[in-house]
């Protein structure tokens, strides 16, 4: 797959490690401090984020 949507899933999670092997751990962090600072909203009825794999 090139692209997924997913929500913001809770730290230390596998779900938190699916995503960041997928889009690279330096994005996901990058979104992870946006979302805390606009107060996204988190867990599974939180907001979604669309990401796209990273380059090799």
């Amino acid at each position: 797959i090139d692209a997924m949507i997913t929500n913001f899933h809770l730290s230390e999670s596998t779900l938190l490690m699916l995503v960041s092997a997928f889009a690279g751990k330096e994005n996901i962090m990058n979104a992870y401090q946006h979302a805390i600072e606009q107060k996204y909203r988190f867990f599974s009825y939180g907001d979604a984020m669309f990401l796209t794999r990273k380059e090799s």
